[in-house]
């Protein structure tokens, strides 16, 4: 098994002389390998002549893409590819994995952080039953000298956690540098100290393993912590490693998981076992299995406080990993998602206290241009409360969510809508109920004083015990009653922070137009404007949305139809997509209210032949409108959105969230 720690994988390289059949997509600038230094990059362009080119036409330079596709690799088991990077001035690097037949490439990692030195980076590959590429994006940034250099990719079988410390990477460990206190690499025949134990792995003293030694403590409670790279994909299992520790008074061991917000969770701590045996000196290694449960990313943090110099010291050893709990009784990972609910079928787990007065309705408007829909697909169910026109004084609202688990995380996300004209002060809290006890405690409540549009929240919040979500709307009098609509209820595991703005909207044929456009451009040849980047409502009165459909209070593209002469249009297009055999399902959101509404259309763009896949024409509805289609097309090609302006200036039309995914379109 030793052998198998080292043992490389087709798709690693270290570019000495050759690129091991990596090369250059010709559609994109060309990697360089350098021979002199062992490297591929990318750089930006430094020609003489660039200053005469800018005088002739004063464009901004484009945008530098290079792409390097690995050879194809056809690993079924579990393998861990780690990259040695630099990225000099501004750019950024990205791998993704990209599968015979399938039009979008699975995102791997990413970064965009400069460096004076290379880095390390690691990122699980998962089982795969198909042949795969690795691919790796790099783009200069448009300052001087930028460039993006891969210097080594090693692919090895097994978790990116595991480590046995036997080579120079230490599969991409790493101190975290403190004055006093640090984590080195032990043995390979380099006695520093006496009495330093065998290394694990061989059970030799050639072998290597990390330590950490009080002697150099200065202070009370100095910390040294060894931090394993961050985890790029879910994980759930078993955790093992070897450790030894002397003077077990004179410290703390600990291990934890650390997040990309920073925030830790303790996973175990050494006791004070074996004390009699253990004096002072490191002998026996003592292996130790605990549950790891990482629905996000984290990194592993192996941390040791001492209390003096005479504090002793500890090493570990051979980290492994194995997707089995370590013991049949671990619970599994909770899936959140029961309290996860978008009222188009009933109410899912949630429940009404009938006791406690009115209810929450279970209501569905049919497009029209008064009335604003559900949030879903602008044409299906959604909850409101005190709906009635004469409601009793003293009502209250409770709507009851299945029980989660105590001792987690929870990210809680959901849409409200002010509706009515009384007072809205009180017109949705949320409360967080214990159970075995009636304590409530109130984690949101309503502050938006917008009404008629669906506004996004999310809301952070931990629980020691197993609680309820409840949510609470009071009407006290006619003139003092929220009527508040509630729609697309949906919990994750983990901080809000974590999962906002994950990899959903960097995915391609992504966009909720939050930061711009995404990889959508505007056609310049056959339109007479351009399609228009807004939050709010539009200008002209009785036509366009009142804000978007993602959060309320974000970005959508629309059409002004003001500057623009009936039957003009404007068209937005895609990045080019790859051909597959299989079908690909469109989704996305589209706006079209006003008196003189034009047209809206979606068409397939290749070779220049153009397909209809979609299109509606007319005032539609004053809510935003789901639509969903599925094509197939096994050439390159683009998707391109066409909105056309009608007889009037109220004819802005708006579109938003595009969704574009391999596969058939669900349901």
């Amino acid at each position: 098994t030793i052998q198998a720690h080292n043992q490389l994988l087709p798709g690693s390289c270290n570019f000495e002389s050759n690129t091991c059949g990596y090369t250059s997509d010709s559609d994109f600038t060309s990697w360089t390998l350098h021979k002199d230094g062992r490297f591929v990059a990318v750089e930006t362009a430094m020609n003489d002549d660039q200053d005469d080119k800018i005088g002739a036409d004063a464009r901004p330079q484009r945008e530098i893409t290079g792409v390097l596709l690995s050879p194809a690799l056809e690993q079924g088991e579990w393998s861990c590819l780690r990259l040695v990077y630099q990225i000099i001035g501004s750019g950024s690097l990205e791998v993704l994995q990209r599968t015979e037949g399938k039009s979008f490439d699975k995102p791997l990692w990413s970064s965009q952080a400069p460096s004076d030195s290379w880095v390390i980076s690691s990122m699980d590959l998962q089982n795969n039953t198909e042949p795969y590429r690795v691919v790796m994006e790099g783009k200069p940034g448009q300052s001087a000298g930028s460039s993006v250099a891969i210097f080594e990719i090693h692919i090895s079988p097994g978790y990116c956690l595991e480590c046995d410390f036997e080579e120079s990477h230490l599969c991409g460990y790493s101190n975290q540098w403190n004055a006093n206190v640090n984590w080195y690499v032990g043995g390979g025949w380099v006695q520093l100290h006496n009495n330093m134990p065998n290394d694990h792995t061989y059970n030799n003293r050639t072998g290597h393993f990390m330590y950490v030694d009080s002697i150099y403590a200065k202070t009370f409670k100095e910390v040294a912590k060894l931090v394993s790279p961050m985890t790029t994909v879910p994980m759930s299992g078993c955790l093992s490693f070897q450790y030894q520790r002397s003077e077990e008074r004179g410290n703390l061991f600990s291990v934890f998981t650390r997040d990309r917000l920073g925030q830790y969770q303790e996973l175990w701590r050494a006791g004070l076992e074996n004390q009699s045996e253990w004096s002072g000196t490191l002998g026996e290694w003592i292996p130790v299995q605990v549950d790891l449960k990482a629905p996000f990313s984290v990194q592993v943090v192996f941390e040791v406080a001492f209390n003096s110099q005479r504090g002793g010291r500890v090493a570990i050893d051979d980290i492994f990993f194995s997707p089995e709990f370590c013991s049949t009784d671990t619970e599994p990972i909770f899936d959140p998602s029961i309290a996860n609910c978008d009222f188009e079928s009933g109410l899912c787990h949630y429940t009404q206290d009938q006791v406690m007065g009115s209810s929450w309705r279970r209501v569905s408007v049919k497009p029209n241009i008064f009335r604003n829909g559900d949030h879903t697909t602008g044409a299906g169910s959604f909850l409101l409360a005190h709906s009635q026109l004469s409601p009793r004084a003293g009502y209250v609202s409770h709507l009851i969510g299945p029980t989660l688990p105590g001792n987690m995380k929870y990210c809680l996300r959901f849409y409200f809508s002010l509706r009515g004209f009384n007072q809205t002060d009180r017109a949705l809290t949320v409360y967080l109920q214990q159970q075995q006890s009636s304590s409530q405690e109130k984690i949101w409540t309503q502050g938006e004083k917008s009404r008629g549009i669906w506004i996004a929240t999310d809301v952070t919040f931990q629980t020691t015990r197993p609680a309820k979500l409840v949510f609470v709307s009071t009407c006290r009098s006619f003139w003092d009653c929220g009527s508040v609509a509630l729609d697309d209820i949906s919990v994750s595991l983990g901080d809000c922070e974590l999962t906002a703005g994950s990899l959903a909207s960097s995915l391609p044929g992504h966009c909720d137009f939050e930061a711009g456009l995404c990889s959508y451009t505007q056609d310049k040849q056959s339109d007479g404007a351009d399609w228009e980047w807004r939050r709010g409502p539009t200008p002209t009165s009785y036509t366009g949305p009142r804000g978007d459909h993602t959060t309320g209070l974000g970005y959508y593209l629309y059409m002004e139809a003001s500057p623009m002469l009936p039957g003009q249009s404007v068209r937005l297009l895609s990045r080019p997509l790859r051909g597959s055999r299989g079908p690909k399902c469109l989704r996305f959101y589209y706006h079209m209210y006003g008196s003189g509404t034009g047209q809206l259309s979606v068409h397939l763009d290749k070779d220049g032949e153009d397909v209809l896949l979609w299109q509606r024409s007319g005032e539609q509805s004053i809510a935003w409108l789901r639509a969903t289609l599925e094509y197939q097309c096994d050439s390159q090609h683009q998707i391109v959105f066409e909105a056309t302006r009608g007889s009037s200036v109220r004819s802005d039309i708006a579109i938003d969230d595009i969704v574009l995914e391999g596969g058939p379109c669900p349901g």
